[in-house]
């Protein structure tokens, strides 16, 4: 393994036969990923009548009740980014694996990268047994064949991303870098393909520097980091309340309605007995969001005001952030799930309430927000300070 010596974040790890392992994954991730969405998910039971939801049927109940924000993001990060991440890999792998480059090879295999973080199959697979506990006191649930596929496919993706290397696919690619780079002259690092080119490199593309390699546009730092940022995580502030105190579902059982709400979600896991799941959702849907939040704030802070505090420590909070941001989703698919099996007429229905797309706006303004914030900033100071 190769570590940042400032950081200490990996930078190149060796995976033995890469290629042939990821290309099997992706290969055995494809056949699962179309059992998972010809076959239900769940089944459920009640007095003699018997539902079935799938993942598209989910997508499908919530466009119907004018959820249609809601229901595009749930499409995006359960269905069309998986099978996309996965028919990527295969039509690139499998031409590599016999010495061939497929054409448009960087444009695929870049925008691939650039998706790895909005696909949430795993967190839909923890949604999946919140609605199991919330549904247990009112019908049987009974797992479908789609159920042990896609509990599957989220173990082959997750191998399928840990064996793949990358650099497979980088160093077969022309090397169309006009000249090496001098020691000590300035340059700048691809941040899709790792590839360092002098600042003088003339590739260009769409009027700005691109990298020869993979066709990502180069910068020194990202454009306008700390405005985007800022904007970002004040629009998810103003939003976090609305979406913590509006109802994100409403429940009809035998005629008595009940609103919920994320908090009093994790109160009913409570009462149920079901301690460890409710601090899991109390985490990822209350804690989580606002500390996400109140650490970009801080980094914020830090470089706006030029700290060189512990700049490793807050490197390694801002990478906390990138690995636990997308789990605030889980409630968006317990509604999901809900909304899809709980269609009983005057027995049982469930219908989503505007808090859970306030909600999904949250997550998706703090992803984008740790998403456009640039890290080297917090370096820049510690740098300068270095040097002086």
């Amino acid at each position: 393994k190769a570590m940042c010596v400032r950081c200490g974040s990996l930078l190149y790890s060796r995976k033995k036969n890469s290629l042939d392992r990821t290309l099997s994954l992706v290969i055995a991730g494809l056949i699962l990923f179309f059992i998972t969405n010809m076959f239900p998910l769940l089944e459920m039971k009640s007095k003699g009548l018997i539902l079935e939801t799938t993942l598209f049927q989910g997508v499908k109940s919530l466009y119907n009740q004018d959820m249609r924000g809601l229901s595009i993001l749930v499409l995006m990060t359960c269905i069309v980014v998986p099978f996309i991440q996965l028919s990527g890999l295969f039509y690139v792998l499998l031409p590599l694996k016999y010495n061939r480059l497929p054409p448009l090879t960087p444009l695929v295999f870049r925008f691939i990268r650039k998706l790895q973080p909005w696909s949430m199959m795993e967190v839909f697979m923890l949604g999946i047994l919140v609605s199991t506990v919330k549904l247990a006191s009112m019908a049987a649930i009974v797992p479908g064949t789609g159920l042990y596929a896609f509990g599957l496919l989220i173990f082959v993706l997750a191998a399928a991303q840990a064996s793949l290397d990358p650099d497979i696919v980088w160093s077969r690619l022309p090397d169309r870098t006009s000249r090496p780079y001098q020691a000590g002259e300035p340059t700048l690092s691809c941040p899709v393909c790792e590839l360092v080119v002098p600042v003088t490199s003339p590739h260009r593309r769409l009027g700005r520097q691109c990298c020869p390699r993979c066709g990502e546009i180069l910068h020194r730092r990202k454009p306008r980091s700390l405005q985007r940022t800022t904007a970002l995580i004040l629009a998810a502030l103003i939003l976090y309340i609305p979406a913590n105190v509006l109802p994100i579902m409403q429940v009809t059982s035998l005629g008595r309605i009940q609103t919920d709400t994320i908090m009093s979600g994790a109160l009913f896991l409570i009462e149920s007995g079901m301690w460890p799941l409710a601090l899991v959702i109390f985490i990822a849907s209350i804690f989580v969001p606002m500390l996400k939040i109140l650490i970009l704030i801080l980094l914020l802070v830090s470089v706006r005001w030029r700290w060189t505090w512990r700049p490793r420590e807050r490197t390694q909070l801002y990478r906390i952030l990138e690995l636990v941001g997308r789990w605030s989703m889980v409630d968006i698919y317990v509604v999901t799930i809900l909304v899809a099996l709980v269609q009983l007429g005057n027995l049982a229905n469930v219908i989503a309430q505007p808090g859970a797309l306030f909600f999904a706006a949250v997550v998706v303004l703090t992803m984008l927000a740790s998403m456009s914030f640039d890290p080297r900033l917090i370096w820049d100071r510690h740098s300068q300070a270095s040097k002086a």
